[in-house]
């Protein structure tokens, strides 16, 4: 095992090392997990971590605090779960984001399967270069991590590169083999300095052909509450409590879950839980907050985050994002109103990410919540 500090996405065969342990990532298949792989994902963060599950942002499961000398035995439980590779190449290459509302046989399940089947053609690109499957009646991913895009379009599929105004026209036979090409010439195109295609088209100009097909309008991101089949549940910052998933499963008998981006988990046939574990009120502040763990989890972290953000989300209008340090992991985009944690005290931004110029520095916690009620 080989544990990596930070500048690099966890997986589970090369977990990342944190102040709290390892984290190890676990990237589930077409975004699900059975019942069974839910519960005994539930069993293995009590018994080897704090006892969450961390959603990601690309709709990945961390455990958190994994001690080294568990990590082994860690890795085992997951593979007899069904539940990563047993080549950790080939597992580092899978970051497939999934629209979560696929069905067995259609076009978003086909093409997932025929491009988990052709990974060991790709290129080696970093590994945070990831790819999307969106083919829905609308994208629902778009604001969303991914590099290459397989969209649905008003004149039928696209392949589109991200942050690219139009893509190219494809087939579902075409659409892999197209893929590997994009990928290839991103591969040709990466440097220390641009390692994500949006980063990469900025200065270098997209194939004529590859940019022929508008994007189609995004749909938003799915409400909490019931959906067709089954139901979405909020997740509080991303951090799952084991616990309560697995009483929630088993008191319902779900056959399965499908994890999201947007910090929500959907219960295959399932109902909305009175479950003070989930958020199941779609107007809840919190489901527009993002906060990293913070301090002390992380190491690159001099600040608390989440009980913060808890204080100051009924104050903000729109969107907030509480980072622990300046990487803004928890939120790569702009937000209404962002905090920046700096030798422990906060840095305040309206209307940008911790890349932006504070308009206030060294603010305490009571400060940035009497900020909240200042001038705007």
């Amino acid at each position: 095992m080989t544990a990596v500090i930070k500048g690099w996405c966890p997986g589970a065969h090369r977990p990342m090392m944190a102040a709290d342990g390892l984290v190890v990532r676990i990237r589930p298949r077409l975004a699900r997990l059975t019942a069974a792989q839910a519960l005994g994902l539930c069993d293995l963060a009590r018994h080897h971590g704090h006892g969450y599950l961390d959603l990601t942002n690309r709709a990945n499961l961390q455990i958190r605090g994994v001690a080294e000398a568990d990590h082994a035995h860690l890795v085992a439980a997951l593979a007899r779960l069904d539940l990563i590779d047993a080549d950790p190449a080939f597992e580092a290459r899978r970051n497939i984001l999934v629209a979560p509302f696929w069905q067995p046989g259609d076009i978003t399940y086909r093409l997932t399967q025929a491009l988990l089947a052709r990974l060991a053609e790709l290129p080696e690109l970093p590994a945070k270069i990831g790819f999307a499957v969106d083919c829905g009646a609308r994208p629902v991913l778009t604001q969303n991590s991914a590099d290459i895009r397989i969209e649905q379009t008003a004149s039928g599929l696209s392949l589109r590169a991200d942050g690219a105004l139009a893509g190219r026209a494809i087939a579902e036979d075409t659409a892999i083999p197209a893929l590997i090409e994009m990928a290839e010439w991103l591969a040709a195109r990466i440097t220390p300095d641009r390692r994500r295609m949006a980063r990469v088209i900025a200065e270098t100009t997209l194939p004529a052909q590859w940019c022929t097909t508008p994007v189609a309008p995004g749909a938003p991101a799915p409400e909490i509450g019931l959906q067709r089949k089954g139901a979405m549940i909020g997740v509080p910052f991303g951090q799952v409590d084991a616990t309560a998933l697995a009483r929630v499963i088993r008191a319902q008998g779900v056959p399965a879950i499908r994890v999201t981006p947007w910090r929500m988990l959907f219960l295959e046939g399932g109902t909305v839980p009175d479950d003070a574990a989930f958020v199941i009120d779609l107007h809840d502040p919190l489901m527009r907050v993002d906060a990293c763990p913070g301090a002390p989890y992380c190491p690159s972290a001099s600040v608390e985050t989440r009980d913060l953000a808890r204080r100051l989300a009924p104050f903000v209008k729109g969107r907030l994002h509480v980072s622990g340090c300046a990487k803004g992991c928890a939120r790569q985009r702009p937000a209404d109103v962002t905090l920046i944690g700096r030798d422990g005290r906060f840095d305040l931004v309206r209307n940008g990410g911790t890349d932006t110029t504070p308009e206030r520095y060294a603010l305490g916690s009571d400060d940035a919540l009497a900020a909240m009620n200042g001038p705007k």
